[in-house]
This record gives structure tokens, sequence and C-alpha cells, in this order.
């Protein structure tokens, strides 16, 4: 396994909940660490946790693609790149067709794809440039197998995993790297918003699904993990 330590690595939704575990996990492991995300007083409280420099952190709306330029623009002023981007950023709109909005279906494209894309052009030509590099995605079992109430969201996915694939066949000839993990039912504040009846006491922990992306993170240079799946034992769709 490659070691994390010393490689500067970007955690793209950092104040969520699997993205601030994330970054606990790396933050041990003697990763320099990069932390972004849309709420200030969450990201100083995660940066904190992990003894991250406030120059290292970034509050920023990833669906703007101004934002996202700024923040590349400042950090690649820091580092020649960026070896690591985990994006864990995201938002999840869980309704019935009749009770979705035309402005709940463009959120969640605009949070969940449009980000992805924003992320991924700012900060793959620098690895280009030097020939290596990792991103990882979080595309989520609904990016793979649809659910009652999930259209937005799984549009979304769907999308981010098709756009990945793409991308990853612009990418043959280089020792660039793309991961997809599609995660299950994760006990996170994602639910904490969605109306629907969930066991979350049988989800994963989050914690778990962290150790999953720090794995990831420690791959070979020499080989991909194209895709990882984690599920819950009681509720396994794929």
């Amino acid at each position: 396994m490659e070691t994390v330590k010393g490689k500067h690595i970007l955690i793209a939704g950092a104040t969520g909940t699997i993205g601030s575990e994330t970054a606990k996990l790396l933050a041990a492991s003697g990763a320099q660490l990069y932390l972004a995300g849309r709420n200030a007083e969450n990201l100083l409280s995660v940066a904190q946790a992990c003894q991250v420099s406030s120059s290292h952190t970034f509050v920023a709306d990833f669906a703007n693609e101004k934002d996202v330029a700024i923040m590349a623009e400042k950090i690649h002023a820091m580092t020649p790149q960026i070896d690591i981007l985990v994006n864990a950023a995201g938002v999840g709109i869980i309704k019935p067709l009749e009770q979705l909005s035309v402005q709940d279906f463009r959120q969640s494209l605009e949070s969940n794809l449009i980000g992805a894309f924003n992320l991924v052009r700012a900060f793959l030509p620098k690895m280009k440039l030097s020939g290596q590099g990792l991103i990882i995605n979080i595309p989520g079992v609904l990016g793979k197998v649809p659910m009652a109430g999930a259209a937005a969201y799984s549009a979304s996915k769907y999308g981010l995993v098709g756009m990945m694939q793409s991308v990853r066949e612009e990418l043959k000839r280089t020792h660039i790297r793309i991961t997809n993990i599609f995660l299950g039912g994760v006990d996170s504040a994602f639910w904490d918003t969605i109306d629907l009846r969930v066991q979350r006491e049988k989800m994963i922990q989050s914690q778990e699904a962290a150790r999953a992306i720090w794995f990831l993170c420690q791959q070979p240079t020499s080989a991909v993990v194209s895709e990882m799946v984690l599920q819950p034992f009681n509720h396994q769709a794929l």
C-alpha cells in the first residue's frame, strides 16, 4: 500500500459527516490536508480537530465555477498539484415525483454533478502535467440502483458516474486514477432532513465509510480500484 504521509489531499465536503471523519483519518496518517466546505463555522471546527491551518481551509460553493476557480488558484499557489481529490460534497433530496420541484431537481444536479464537474476541471490539469493523481467520488448505491423517491438524487449520481467514466477514457494513457465508491445507507447527517422512515442503527457507521475512503487513498499507484461497493448487511442493493 502507498502511504498518504506528506501527500497533498483536498477534501471537498469536509464539513459533512463522511468528509469530516475522512479528514480525521487522513490527518492522523500524516497527509497534508486542504479542507473545503460551505459552512464556515463547521469548517473551522473540522480544521481544528485535524490540526489543519486556516490557510488550508476554503469556504466555497462547488456548484459555483468562480468559487472553485479561486480555491484552486489559492491551493496551487501553495502546492504544485493536489495528489488526491476526495469529493465528499453533495445534497440528498428524497421526495416522490409529485412533491419534487424543479428547484429540488436543479439543486440536486448543481450540487452533486455540476459541483463535481467544477472540481475535476479545476484540479485535473495540474495532475495531467505531473502525470499522476487520484480522484475519488462518492456516487452512492443510488448511482447504480434507483430507489423510489430518489429521481433527482439518482439522476445526479448516475450523471456523475457517466461523467467520470468518460473522463477515465480520456486518461487511459496517464497514471491518473479514478475511483467511485458506492456507499449504501450510511448513518450520517444526510438523513436529518429527509422525511423517510429508516433504521439508522442498522446502517454503515460514518467512521467505517471514512475508513473505506482512507483505504482507497493508499492503493498502489501501479493499479487502480475503479469501484468499491460498501453496504449494510441488512440492505444490499448490489
